[in-house]
């Protein structure tokens, strides 16, 4: 069974079973980077927001063996658990103060997104567009955010420079950088010790969340630290959008040999979803500034 037959299907089951108070309805997402998700929304007449179930990991289940019906119930369970927590009153978002407060920004792919940016207020950084969320106050939906469009940006009577500059202020507050070595990040997740020296001294640049973290680049104070203890400048290797590695600079390898690293980490470990560049950046250490490595 091909994808497009197997939604039609889920349809079909969903639909009989939740009856004709419900409307079933297909979403296809574009997310970053172009990626384009196949969702599904159970919805009733009165409802302006609704949560939405992706269908290509349910797809996969379905190739292993496991039955529609199955898979449809688990829809309707999953739809159920978060309409409790998702009958949000949208009046709010209509005030800039009752949101201001909650806009924070994150890094993406200028070249890739070029579709999603001509509806969504950003600032263009070197290959790289600065955009902005808010991000919902809930523990239930935590992590869930509203991308702001240039519908809101007019709504609130902003513009993508005051954007950047509360954004700027939330995301410093609330995400505040967070700077550990590899060989710490290592030795956290596995929980072994790793002796002898480092071969490549790398240092892995975020935010305290985790999450959307390479944007730290825009307001981190420890990247001169950590250039001023090398005695160099540091070479930027995007990683994903929620990390970035930090290395010196110290000439020992042809720029061509990161670029064929960062190539090749997009390739094999980042989802396409996830990658932020296939550029190198770099710390100057005079000029305290980033900038992008052409050559």
């Amino acid at each position: 069974m091909n994808f497009e037959t197997f939604v039609e299907n889920i349809v079909e089951v969903l639909q009989e079973r939740m009856g004709d108070a419900y409307e079933i309805r297909v979403i296809h997402v574009t997310k970053n980077n172009g990626v384009e998700l196949t969702g599904i929304a159970i919805i009733r007449q009165e409802d302006s927001v609704f949560p939405t179930i992706y269908l290509e990991g349910l797809y996969e289940e379905h190739l292993l063996g496991e039955e529609i019906d199955s898979l449809a119930g688990r829809i309707i369970n999953c739809h159920e658990e978060q309409s409790m927590t998702f009958d949000l009153d949208m009046d709010f978002f209509q005030d800039y103060g009752s949101v201001k407060d909650r806009i924070f920004y994150k890094l993406v792919s200028f070249a890739q997104n070029k579709k999603f940016l001509a509806d969504a207020p950003h600032i263009c950084w070197h290959d790289l567009a600065i955009v902005f969320y808010y991000a919902l106050e809930d523990e239930v939906m935590e992590g869930a955010t509203i991308t702001i469009t240039r519908q809101h940006m007019l709504m609130w009577k902003q513009n993508a420079e005051s954007l950047y500059r509360t954004a700027g202020r939330n995301t410093k507050r609330y995400m505040p950088e967070l700077l550990v070595s590899m060989r710490e990040l290592v030795e956290d997740l596995t929980g072994i010790s790793i002796q002898g020296e480092d071969d490549l001294p790398m240092y892995v640049l975020t935010n305290k969340e985790k999450r959307f973290g390479a944007s730290a680049m825009l307001y981190s104070e420890q990247m001169k630290g950590l250039a001023d203890r090398f005695g160099c400048d540091l070479l930027i290797l995007p990683s994903s959008i929620h990390e970035v590695l930090l290395l010196p600079d110290d000439h020992c390898q042809e720029y061509s040999f990161y670029r064929q690293m960062v190539n090749e980490v997009n390739r094999t470990q980042v989802g396409p979803e996830e990658i932020l560049s296939f550029g190198l950046y770099r710390y100057n250490r005079e000029n305290a500034e980033i900038e992008e490595i052409i050559s």
